[in-house]
This record gives structure tokens, sequence and C-alpha cells, in this order.
């Protein structure tokens, strides 16, 4: 299997079927789900083809440059709260975050294929992916300038802002403190929704001016490592005694591990996503999660577990088995 012709066949795809899930692309191509799950990681990882954050059945869609608008025909697999935000914005085209209501606001930030926040005169304003900044200024009646909202690519931004905002008025001062205690508030209830549009303004503090003394050495903190238990390497031993590599340890509990595994294989190197469970009986949803997170990246995914596999399970790891694999640890 040439990875350079499957490359080309899966662009191919794309551009004639447009956004697709990784199932079907296999099908079309008659290739199996588990290596176009690699093939679409890789090409992600060069920029020839995008992942959308909606999710079809546990997976991402994956489309062109250029498909953005194929994928409105996706919204209703969006959350109920999701799909009126959807329906809303596309209506008006643009909307402004502070007259939506709590819901409305944390779901117009989780929509990413679809809204755009930018900032007008310090408000935070979402607009449809479609519309472009011309239509915006037209609808606005303003000068829009438009930020990407990613924390990382503000702070420079942010900092210039810091000096001008040292002189507002404690009127200002108090409706920033007290939209920031609203959004903090969204965050909380709903914490699997909500995402940083943009930082809030911050006053310089005195550490800011803070003398630093070149001769005062930096204390260094050891992070002390959190101790694995017997389950933990149990399922670290049951890897490496088959002859399968740990190439990144994600996370783990008492009766938990998280890892990428690779295995190697007569078409080559696959990585997998692994997840053990000290767990008398594993369910449908354990088996979605893991797919879910596991198609996300994009990988396949591997569970190893201990106890038994439920009826509705077995149906899902059925009917997913191309992308899908699980081991009883004995």
């Amino acid at each position: 299997m040439d990875p350079v012709e499957t490359h080309k066949k899966i662009i191919g795809v794309l551009d004639e079927k447009g956004p697709s899930l990784p199932i079907n692309i296999a099908k079309a191509l008659e290739i199996s789900s588990l290596f176009i799950s690699a093939f679409l990681s890789e090409l992600t990882n060069q920029k020839r083809i995008k992942v959308s954050s909606l999710k079809v059945g546990g997976s991402p869609l994956y489309y062109l440059k250029g498909q953005e608008k194929k994928l409105e025909d996706y919204y209703k697999y969006l959350h109920p709260r999701e799909s009126e935000a959807f329906l809303l914005l596309r209506e008006h085209r643009v909307l402004k975050d502070r007259d939506q209501d709590p819901a409305t606001r944390v779901a117009l930030r989780s929509i990413k294929d679809f809204s755009v926040g930018f900032k007008m005169d310090n408000d935070i304003y979402w607009r449809f992916v479609s519309v472009s900044k011309e239509e915006v200024d037209g609808i606005l009646n303003g000068n829009v300038i438009e930020e990407k909202v990613e924390e990382e690519k503000n702070i420079e931004e942010e900092k210039n802002i810091e000096e001008e905002k040292v002189e507002e008025s404690v009127q200002e001062k108090v409706r920033e403190v007290v939209e920031e205690k609203v959004e903090e508030k969204i965050e909380k209830e709903n914490p699997r929704m909500i995402e940083p549009v943009v930082k809030e303004i911050k006053i310089k503090s005195e550490s800011d001016n803070k003398f630093n003394n070149p001769l005062v050495m930096d204390k260094v903190i050891k992070k002390k490592e959190k101790p694995r238990s017997e389950f933990v390497q149990q399922v670290i031993s049951f890897i490496n005694e088959r002859g399968l590599q740990i190439v990144e340890e994600k996370d783990y509990k008492a009766k938990e591990y998280n890892c990428v595994v690779q295995i190697k294989s007569e078409l080559g190197i696959i990585n997998f996503l692994t997840q053990a469970k000290d767990k008398k009986r594993i369910t449908e949803s354990d088996f979605k999660k893991l797919l879910s997170n596991a198609q996300s990246i994009p990988l396949p995914a591997f569970m190893l577990y201990t106890g038994e596999i439920g009826n509705s399970a077995k149906d899902y790891l059925k009917e997913y088995s191309s992308v899908l694999k699980a081991k009883r640890i004995v």
C-alpha cells in the first residue's frame, strides 16, 4: 500500500463527496478503517485536509479547505442547545455576545466550525463562518478588527491594552469585574462547552515591577510523581510482554491507565489510543468515550479490561471493530 497514492485517493474522495467520516472514506477506497485513521492523521498533520470540531457518532468529519459551507448539512448532530445557537447565528449573521442568554453564549463558543469571535469597541461579537469581514462591517456599520479566538495569539495585544486601561474610570472597572464573574459562573455550570474567547484586561500588579536580584537563584520545585498502583504496573507489564511499545503516557489513576501504544504490522507501524480499566463490566459508554477521544486525534482505539463486556457494549465493539479493539487482561 503506497502512502503517497493513498493520500491522493483520500483527497480525491473528499473532493468528490465533501465532508466525510473515516468509515465512509474507508468504504470508498476499500481499505480497512484501521489504516484510514493513520492516513487521515498524516494528512491532517500536513494540513492538507481539515477536521471538524463537530462529531457524528463520536467521529469528526474530514474535509478540504473551501468545503466549510458543506458542514452546515450536519448541524443537526450538534447538541440541541448548540443547534439553536447555530440557527440563530446563521439567521442574524452577527450576534453581540452580551445580548445573548448565558446558555447561548456558551453554545456560541462551542460551535467552532460555524462561529468566529471578534472584538469591536471592547465588546465581543460572533459572526457566522461564511460571513466576510466586509459584510460584518456593513452589518455593524463600524470598523471591525477580527481577532482569532486563541489565547496564545492575543498575548501581545493584551499587554498594550493593559497600559491603555490603567486610567479607566471606577465604573468601567466594576463592569469588567461583573462580566468576568458571569463568565466564571457559566464555565462552572458548563465545563465541557465553555472556552475562553478573549482574556479579560489585567492591571499590572506590584510584583511586575519588583526588582529581580540576578544573584538569587530561582527555587526549583520538584513535582512528586504520583505512585503507580498495582493495576497500572500490571497493565504496563502486560503491554510490554506482548511486544507492544508505549510511545506516550497520558495519565493514570488507581484503576485506569491511558497511553498511546505502538503496534508493528505488515502495513507498517500503527498507533492506538489505549485505555486500561480495572472494572467489573465494560459498558457501551466506556467504548464510546474512548473511541471519540481516539478519533479526535485521530487514532484507532484499544481497550484493555479485567472484567466482562456488557451485551450492548459487545454490539458496539462489533459495529466499530475496524477502529476499535479490545482485549482482556489475564
